[in-house]
């Protein structure tokens, strides 16, 4: 029974597959794709971010080298007033902090061993004399001489003057004193720069004067030409480029601006052939034209540049071609007429 039980139930053929578990298909996730992306973005965000960072301090560094060449012109100018009014100290210390910041300012170990010499000789010690007791009456005198000096335009006795005062009184009339400093050394720096060619001591002066008030616009312009011009001529010779962009910039507002040589004008007339004549030797033809046309506008070209100009211009404005017009012969018009029957009367028979 058991047997025909068994044999009425179907059989299932097995396969081997059957007994195989399934795979599940793998399918790429979407949250790596989406880290990638992010990832991606911020390695973007990074980059500008370093070359924004990057360029910063290069602006930065530029800026500060800027600052600081200014800063050496005006120190390099103080230490000249130093020496010239015999103040060998400051401008020893001046010369030697030009040095540890730019070891080879032009002029600066020149004037450095200057002062050393000089201020190396050995001076005789006065001896000393008892005094009187200062008369602070004194004051009012000098107030009153201090006050035709400035009236004669005479600046250096003018801040005499004032220097006496404060000496022997410092709390007389000190906002009208300081008002007196100011004018007087405003004005004697101005006339150093444009009737002396004084331009270290006129920058000196007038930056003494901004001590005592802020410097009017004419002032503050010509102090920033004489600084121009002192860095231009710091170049003469040596970096003629330089040279021209300096003397450009002052020959455009102040160009009888001098040193006692050579007026600003007149160092941009001969810088920009000198840097023509550079240009030209480096066949930049075009570039050397331009700059014999900046000669030019001032004055007439010496030898040298004025064989270069012409070259010069010829290389950069060649000539163009023309065509040759090939003259035709000429026709008589009559020829060209068609020629017409003249009619003829038949003889009578």
């Amino acid at each position: 029974m058991s047997e025909q039980l068994e044999n009425t139930q179907p059989q299932k053929t097995v396969e081997l597959d059957d007994t195989q578990p399934i795979k599940p298909i793998k399918k790429p996730s979407r949250w790596r794709a989406a880290l990638v992306s992010i990832l991606g973005f911020l390695l973007l965000v990074g980059l500008g971010a370093f070359s924004g960072y990057s360029s910063g301090v290069n602006q930065r560094v530029q800026a500060e080298d800027s600052i600081t060449s200014q800063q050496l012109s005006e120190q390099y100018s103080f230490a000249l007033v130093d020496i010239e009014f015999g103040r060998y100290d400051n401008a020893k210390q001046r010369l030697q902090y030009i040095i540890s910041k730019d070891p080879g300012y032009p002029g600066a170990q020149q004037k450095l061993t200057e002062v050393l010499v000089v201020s190396s000789i050995p001076t005789s010690t006065p001896v000393p004399t008892l005094t009187s007791t200062p008369d602070f009456s004194g004051a009012e005198s000098a107030f009153q001489r201090a006050q035709q000096l400035i009236n004669a335009q005479d600046w250096p006795g003018a801040l005499g003057a004032l220097d006496t005062i404060r000496k022997l009184d410092p709390t007389y009339n000190t906002a009208q004193v300081d008002g007196m400093y100011y004018f007087a050394l405003r004005n004697y720096g101005f006339d150093l720069i444009t009737k002396q060619g004084n331009l270290e001591g006129g920058i000196y002066h007038l930056t003494l004067a901004e001590r005592f008030g802020p410097l009017d616009n004419t002032a503050i312009g010509l102090r920033e030409g004489a600084r121009m011009y002192i860095t231009g001529a710091s170049f003469w010779e040596l970096d003629w480029l330089q040279a021209v962009n300096y003397f450009a910039q002052v020959g455009i507002g102040w160009p009888s601006l001098w040193d006692g040589t050579m007026t600003a004008s007149q160092r941009y007339y001969i810088a920009s052939m000198r840097y023509g004549d550079e240009l030209f030797n480096q066949q930049k033809f075009c570039a050397a034209d331009e700059q014999y046309s900046h000669a030019l506008a001032i004055g007439a070209l010496d030898n040298i540049s004025d064989g270069n100009a012409a070259e010069a211009y010829i290389q950069c404005h060649p000539p163009t071609a023309t065509l040759e017009i090939i003259p035709t012969a000429t026709i008589d018009p009559a020829l060209l007429a068609t020629p017409t029957e003249t009619p003829t009367t038949a003889p009578v028979p």
